[in-house]
C-alpha cells in the first residue's frame, strides 16, 4: 500500500462524551492535521452525540464522519435516519451511522422491558433507517417499529448504515442488513474465524454483498513510567465488567471474567488485543486486523486521553499514524 492508501485505512475515535463543542473541535483538528479516514463517535449522553456532530460538522465541514454506535432505545428509526442524513448535509461529507441496542440493563432502564430478541429488532430498525435514506415510501407494521412515511428529500453525501457487531448471531443480521460492521474489542483472528463467515451467511440469506468491516482498535504506546493497565480500565474497563463483551473475548480465547475487570484490563495488554509496545509495533498490530478483511481501522487512544489528556493523545496519534503510513 502506498502512504496514501495507508491514510484511507485508518480513522480515529473520539473517546470521551463531549460536555462542549471545543473539546470536540480540537480532536477534530488533529483527525484532519494527520488525514484520518473518518471521526467517529459512541453515544453520548451528556451532549448528544448527533447534536455535538452537527456543531462539528458546522465549524469544520467537509470531514467524514461516524457513530460507533449510538444506541436503538434512545431514538426511533425515523429520527435516526434524518438525524444521519442531516449531519452529512451539513458536513459535506461521508457519513456512517452506526447502531447498537446496548446492553440489557440499559434497554430495561428506558424501556417497558428489554427486548425478546435484540437481534431482530436490531434487523429491522437497521432497515427501516436504509429503506428510509433510499427514499422509499415505508409502509411497516412490525414486531417493534411502525411507520408509515418518508423522508422529505434533501441533497447529502451517501449515508451507511451499521450495526455492531459483537458475536456470530449480529454478524449474520449485519450481513442481512447493514452497509458496516463495526467491532469493538474483536481480535483480528476471531474476525478472521468467527464473524466473516456469519457476516457472509447473511449477505447471503439476503442475496446481497457482505458489509465492509470497521474495527475499532485500542491502543497505546509504551513508555517509562506509563501504567498501561490503568489505561486499559480507563477506556474499557465498563466493557470488561459486561457478561456480553467478555463472552466474545472468551470465544476468542481470552481469559476474562466480568467480576474481575483488572485481570481482563492485564490479559488484553498480554494477549495483543489492546495494542501496545513502541508505533511500529503497533502499526504492526493494525496490519494484521487489515490482513482479516478489514477495511477501516479505528484507532482509541481513548485510554492516554482520559488519563494524560488531549495533548498526550495527540503525540500518541501523530506517532502512530507516522509509523502506519512508512511501512512497507
Amino acid at each position: 500500500m502506498t502512504p496514501y492508501e495507508r491514510r484511507q485505512r485508518l480513522s480515529l475515535m473520539f473517546p470521551a462524551q463531549p460536555g462542549g463543542l471545543d473539546e470536540l473541535m480540537d480532536f477534530a483538528g488533529c483527525a484532519r492535521e494527520v488525514s484520518a479516514r473518518r471521526l467517529w463517535m459512541g453515544q453520548s449522553i451528556r451532549l448528544d452525540t448527533y447534536q455535538a456532530m452537527a456543531g462539528l460538522a458546522g465549524r469544520m465541514p467537509g470531514l467524514p464522519l461516524g457513530t460507533g454506535v449510538t444506541l436503538t432505545p434512545l431514538m426511533h428509526p425515523y429520527m435516526a435516519a434524518m438525524a444521519a442524513r442531516s449531519v452529512s448535509a451539513l458536513s459535506q461529507a461521508s457519513f456512517v451511522a452506526g447502531f447498537g441496542p446496548g446492553a440489557k440493563e440499559f434497554q430495561n432502564s428506558v424501556l417497558d422491558r428489554p427486548f425478546e430478541r435484540p437481534l431482530k429488532a436490531v434487523e429491522e430498525y437497521v432497515t427501516l433507517v436504509r429503506r428510509l435514506l433510499d427514499g422509499e415510501v415505508v409502509n411497516h407494521s412490525g414486531e417493534h417499529y411502525t411507520m408509515r412515511s418518508v423522508l422529505i428529500p434533501v441533497q447529502a453525501p451517501v449515508v451507511e448504515v451499521g450495526v455492531g457487531v459483537l458475536r456470530p448471531g449480529m454478524a449474520k443480521v449485519a450481513g442481512r442488513a447493514a452497509d458496516v460492521a463495526i467491532t469493538w474489542l474483536a481480535p483480528p483472528w476471531y474476525i478472521s474465524d468467527h464473524l466473516n463467515p456469519a457476516f457472509e451467511l447473511g449477505a447471503k440469506e439476503a442475496d446481497r454483498e457482505p458489509p465492509r468491516v470497521a474495527a475499532v482498535v485500542h491502543a497505546a504506546v509504551k513508555r517509562r513510567g506509563r501504567n498501561l493497565r490503568r489505561i486499559v480500565q480507563a477506556v474499557v474497563g465498563s466493557h470488561l465488567s459486561a457478561a456480553h463483551y467478555t463472552d466474545m473475548l472468551r470465544k476468542a480465547g481470552l481469559s476474562v471474567d466480568p467480576a474481575n475487570p483488572r485481570q481482563g484490563a492485564q490479559e488484553l495488554i498480554d494477549s495483543g488485543v489492546f495494542a501496545t509496545g513502541t508505533p511500529d509495533e503497533i502499526a504492526v498490530a493494525i496490519e494484521r486486523y487489515v490482513e482479516c478483511g478489514v477495511d477501516e481501522v479505528i484507532l482509541n487512544v481513548g485510554g492516554v486521553y482520559l488519563v494524560e489528556g488531549q495533548a498526550a493523545a495527540e503525540r500518541e496519534i501523530r506517532e502512530i499514524m507516522e509509523a502506519w503510513e512508512s511501512r512497507e
